[in-house]
């Protein structure tokens, strides 16, 4: 997150990618940090524990929300259900 508000305040257009339960958290990262423009991208937990060929998937989901928040179509995802 730091990162990303780092490299976003120098004009870089940054996505920051997290697992849906941890949408939450980085919403109120974003907050503390002053940064409440910076939109997370969602993918579905969990991550870890996956086989090739599901990451794959990971990453196909993050890359159509990746293209929006660059385009600035993206929106803000809702927290964990």
């Amino acid at each position: 997150m730091h990162d990303s508000i780092s490299l976003e305040s120098l004009g870089v257009p940054t996505a920051v990618i997290v697992t849906t339960t941890f949408v939450h958290e980085a919403k109120v990262q974003r907050a503390a940090l002053g940064m409440e423009a910076l939109l997370p991208v969602a993918i579905d937990h969990p991550l870890s524990s996956l086989t090739d060929a599901q990451i794959q998937a990971r990453a196909a989901q993050a890359l159509e929300q990746v293209l929006k928040v660059w385009q600035g179509t993206h929106t803000d995802p809702p927290g964990p259900q």
